[in-house]
């Protein structure tokens, strides 16, 4: 509107001086506008400190208005100014600005515009101050009571993502102490009951007892290395020796399938470059199926299905991160079987199906009892298939437990896409993958 109104304003100015002075408060009116419209996080402040300002502001506008006539459409942009007024300093700035600007239009009318004119048309512009300072005083209250209630949602947001964060952090805490630590404590007390055994019996073997006293000194060293891992993960600092850290030394303890998996994964990862490490993880899985079939003597055979059941095989690229959870799942899903269900064999199949990598674990055992599902495992403190579908929520992949279309025994189905979607860490994620 200033842009509009100062042809009109330099035509009615008069000679010399009046024409200088109508052409400074055009640009100075102008170019302070732009500036505040333009860079109002700078000059904001600026303008709640000073209020004069938007008085000189408000002066030099006058300057506009006297040349360029109460008619023209400057009068109308003063209504901008106890509107601005309204919004930076309040009510009361609301109210000075709108009663200042309203005389200066008042003087104007009287000055300059003719005696005929109706009072209606006098009081317009001045009554239309008082109403944008009113409205500008409102927008303010508005827009202050809508930042606090963002900044109070803020912190609630702030404060249920802690919560969420804490929540995460203790579960997988929780995974990774079950499928480490302690299955590692559970094989060194069974060891310690076979020592003990063969400790009491009429004729003690020598050979047999160091043996098993070897195994439970090689099992709790395991442990203290696996604690230290878990103490070492939770202090945010990398170990010198990740794969011995988690893996320990020696066989025979419960807890050797995590253990198979998480080698497995390293050594796909030494042939990784960068931090975009890849594994290729049909081949640790084979890798993985055969150490287990070899500790624990139970028949295990794997096999390459879909796309990959035809040679030349083709490798199964996935990151690393993605492949030890993979791998971890399938160790414990094959533990399971041989604790729990009493099989007499158990067949893991791998391939790329289309888009998807789908990895079925199935034994011929007892299988679940009826009525299984994550809550009455959670009760009944069972949270081996509970880690397993955590793990899968972790890496967007999708677990399903049962009996499938195997007229007996557990089978595990793990569908993952080779082209994730974003993984949906949480206990409700958790949740719907087994769905």
């Amino acid at each position: 509107m200033i842009a509009l109104a100062a042809p009109a304003a330099l035509l009615n100015a008069g000679p010399g001086w009046g024409v200088r002075l109508v052409g400074i408060a055009v640009v100075v009116t102008f170019m302070g506008s732009y500036a505040l419209v333009r860079d109002w996080e700078r000059f904001g402040p600026l303008l709640l400190r000073h209020p004069g300002l938007l008085a000189v502001d408000t002066l030099f506008g006058s300057l506009l208005l006297v040349a360029a006539g109460p008619g023209s459409l400057l009068a109308h942009a003063g209504v901008c100014t106890p509107l601005l007024a309204g919004l930076v300093y309040g009510w009361r700035g609301a109210a000075v600005f709108a009663s200042l600007q309203g005389l200066i239009l008042l003087l104007v009318h009287a000055t300059l515009a003719d005696a005929h004119t109706p009072l209606t048309e006098t009081l317009f512009l001045p009554g239309l101050c008082v109403i944008a300072g009113a409205v500008g005083s409102s927008l303010r209250n508005l827009m202050l009571r809508f930042g606090t209630a963002t900044r109070a949602l803020t912190a609630v947001q702030a404060r249920l993502a802690a919560t969420e964060a804490v929540g995460e952090e203790r579960a997988r805490l929780a995974r990774e102490m079950h499928d480490s630590v302690a299955k590692t404590l559970y094989g060194v007390a069974l060891a310690a009951d076979g020592l003990a055994g063969s400790a009491s019996a009429g004729h003690v073997d020598v050979a047999l007892v160091r043996q098993q006293a070897e195994l439970v000194a090689r099992s709790a060293r395991r442990a203290a290395a696996e604690s230290r891992a878990l103490l070492t993960d939770l202090r945010g600092e990398q170990p010198r020796n990740t794969a011995d850290a988690r893996t320990g030394a020696g066989e025979g303890t419960s807890g050797g399938a995590s253990k198979e998996a998480n080698r497995g994964a390293n050594r796909g990862a030494s042939r990784g470059a960068g931090a975009e490490q890849v594994v290729d993880l049909l081949a640790e899985l084979a890798r993985c199926t055969r150490d287990f079939s070899t500790r624990t003597g139970l028949p295990t055979a794997f096999g390459r299905t879909g796309d990959n059941a035809a040679p030349p095989h083709r490798p199964a690229a996935v990151p690393f991160p993605v492949a030890r959870q993979v791998l971890t799942i399938v160790g414990e899903a094959m533990e399971n079987a041989h604790r729990h269900a009493g099989p007499t064999r158990v067949a893991v199949g791998a391939g790329v199906h289309g888009g998807l990598l789908r990895i079925i674990v199935h034994d011929d055992g007892r299988g679940l009892p009826p009525g299984t599902n994550l809550e009455q495992l959670r009760r009944d403190g069972h949270f081996g298939l509970i880690g397993m579908v955590e793990r899968a929520a972790a890496i967007g992949a999708r677990i399903r437990v049962g009996r499938g279309a195997r007229p007996r025994g557990t089978e595990v189905r793990l569908e993952l896409p080779l082209t994730p979607p974003n993984p949906r860490p949480g206990t409700v994620a958790a949740t719907e993958a087994t769905r």
